[in-house]
């Protein structure tokens, strides 16, 4: 660990909690760009193959949908169809941002796990280079619109991501806005759609379209059983003497379609449990992924950064720790 003597301050990026105040300052912490570098990786051609080739929903197999992660899409889409710049409604707007999730995520019609992890990418740059235990592996993309650092998700974190509260306020009126400069642009309201979900690889083949058209006639299925964070679960955690929160991430605990917790589903591997928080140094922004000793089976804590902003394949900061308490349940360096 590279040790400094600048003051640096640790912060969780999760929209709804509200961040506690640092009772002290750390000197030292690993986490930021201190660590070992991982990178060098580009687009994964045969990730993307795969999406596409999944996306396809079994045919007339009800739609499900957590109730609460569908309660704020629907309020999302309330507010973006009221302030569009084309005629649009919220209906329209909620089945907009839907259809992308289950070509993405739950092609059987499951409820999609706002955890989800990607299993397609497996490039070396998103392990840790130093191979202290199989489950430290950065997964790209993330949540039910699987955000990812190479694109929608470059400022967003694993806790913002998952959380589809925050997922929903910035997905939502994203596609509207998409849709809207198309059909400003002349397009049909097809093509529109089309415009709207071309950031999504899954949706290439005419996935969404599909499932855009069963939502207007056969409607979703809510799900009690999936909550807001898909079974991801908000903690306090202290970290060099400061107390905030934190969200703990455990595929193992995951709610709705779990098909991606298998070993076998993709070729990546399946990252053992993690705390998801931000990290402020000098200015910078980072994304933490940190893994307790006892869920990795690591011989220390371990912990990857990724500056905001930067796609996770080119650079990751690989580095031992030590000093994470997970206060709410007594885990951990308490």
């Amino acid at each position: 660990m590279v040790k400094t003597q600048r003051t640096r301050r640790l912060a969780v990026l999760l929209v709804s909690f509200g961040i506690a105040a640092a009772t002290a300052a750390p000197v030292a912490l690993a986490a930021g760009d201190d660590g070992t570098i991982s990178g060098g990786g580009g687009p994964n051609p045969n990730a993307e193959r795969m999406s596409r080739d999944r996306g396809w929903v079994v045919p007339l197999a009800p739609l499900h949908f957590g109730a609460e992660p569908y309660a704020q899409v629907q309020s999302a889409a309330a507010t973006a169809a009221d302030e569009a710049g084309c005629s649009i409604s919220a209906e329209a707007a909620t089945n907009l941002a839907l259809s992308t999730t289950w070509p993405e995520v739950s092609p059987s019609g499951e409820s999609p796990s706002p955890m989800t992890l990607s299993r397609y990418d497996d490039q070396t740059s998103l392990a840790d280079p130093e191979q202290r235990a199989k489950g430290l592996f950065f997964n790209p993309g993330v949540g039910m619109w699987q955000l990812d650092s190479a694109g929608l998700g470059k400022e967003e974190t694993a806790a913002t991501a998952i959380d589809s509260s925050s997922a929903a306020a910035k997905m939502v009126p994203y596609m509207v806005d998409r849709y809207c400069s198309s059909i400003n642009g002349g397009s049909s309201e097809a093509s529109a759609r089309a415009s709207a979900w071309s950031d999504w690889n899954a949706c290439g083949s005419g996935a969404c379209e599909d499932v855009y058209q069963r939502l207007g006639s056969d409607g979703v299925t809510k799900d009690e059983n999936v909550g807001r964070y898909g079974g991801a679960e908000a903690r306090k955690c202290t970290f060099e003497g400061a107390e905030y929160d934190c969200l703990y991430v455990d595929p193992s605990a995951a709610q709705g379609e779990d098909a991606w917790t298998a070993d076998d589903y993709g070729p990546a591997p399946l990252p053992a449990p993690f705390y998801a928080f931000t990290y402020e140094k000098s200015g910078v922004d980072y994304e933490v992924r940190y893994w307790l000793k006892g869920d990795s089976g690591a011989s220390t804590d371990v912990s990857a950064s990724r500056e905001l902003g930067v796609n996770a394949r080119s650079k990751l900061s690989w580095d031992e720790e030590s000093t994470l308490c997970d206060t709410t349940t007594g885990t951990g360096n308490c």
